[in-house]
């Protein structure tokens, strides 16, 4: 792992700059009715999950109906920090502009390059939808910009030593369901946060290459067992011992409660794991 994790993150810098997401998400609280409540105040009451098993299930419930074009779901997700790392052109690099960024397996690098990052394969299967007031229906043609570290804690991009690697990082549109599928690896823990991925939600892929129009910024939470699995494999050695100093409850970004970022995982890790997620915009 490169020096590069060893300071505090952007997520790290206290309150003064965790109060706008803070709000956010007490304004998404405050949308909530009925079973939602009950579930933000259960989550409030510090009921939240770090996941059981590697199949255990989200306590973000978003089920259509039988039509396929409603859903009952329990909140927005909440707005999070893209941290440092985003490579979206909010800081410097901008591999949302670069062609072939529209991809649905982001293991290798594209471009001047196809280096393929290392580890456990995973699908990520995510499900978009669309809160319009009382209305909630699959977000058909929107999409996500999903990225995260690698297997040693690297984020391509900026790390120095993948400063010229584009791998882990790409966009999807949802389908007429709202859904869509990323295949990368499994990422590691590295100082100061617990496992996760970034994603950035937009209305449509052309938005999303041109950072225009974005809903949302927010992060998946990995439950611990799918982690503690994954983490005993080759490879992963370091990832062990780094989770073990944070948790959910104390983590900078998940701490005020991630019922609605934790994903469901399922699988092994010699024939891939599937991480899923209901998102709600």
């Amino acid at each position: 792992m490169t020096d590069d994790h060893d300071g505090p993150h952007e997520h790290d810098l206290g309150l003064s700059h965790d109060l706008p997401a803070l709000l956010n998400r007490r304004r998404a609280l405050g949308l909530l009715t009925g079973a939602g409540l009950a579930a933000a105040l259960a989550a409030c009451s510090g009921n939240d999950s770090s996941g059981s098993s590697a199949t255990s299930t989200t306590p973000s419930s978003a089920s259509p109906s039988a039509s396929g074009t409603t859903a009952t779901v329990d909140g927005e997700v909440p707005e999070e920090t893209g941290g440092p790392f985003p490579a979206d052109g909010s800081n410097g690099v901008n591999v949302l502009t670069e062609s072939g960024v529209v991809r649905s397996d982001i293991r290798s690098s594209f471009g001047g390059t196809s280096t393929t990052a290392e580890g456990v394969k995973v699908s990520i299967e995510l499900t978009i939808f669309d809160m319009n007031g009382s209305d909630v229906a699959p977000y058909e043609g929107a999409a996500v910009y999903l990225w995260h570290c690698d297997r040693e804690g690297r984020y391509s991009m900026y790390d120095s030593e993948i400063a010229d690697e584009n791998y882990l990082r790409g966009v999807q549109a949802a389908d007429a369901d709202g859904r869509l599928t990323f295949t990368s690896i499994f990422p590691a823990a590295y100082p100061g946060r617990w496992p996760h991925m970034h994603f950035e939600v937009y209305k449509t892929a052309a938005d999303a290459q041109k950072a225009t129009n974005k809903l949302r910024t927010s992060q998946i939470a990995l439950p611990e067992d799918a982690c503690n699995l994954v983490y005993a494999s080759p490879g992963y050695e370091e990832s062990a011992g780094t989770m073990s100093q944070t948790s959910l409850d104390s983590d900078m970004v998940f701490s005020d409660g991630h019922s609605l970022q934790l994903a469901t995982v399922t699988g092994d890790v010699d024939e891939g794991m599937t991480i899923r997620l209901n998102v709600a915009v």
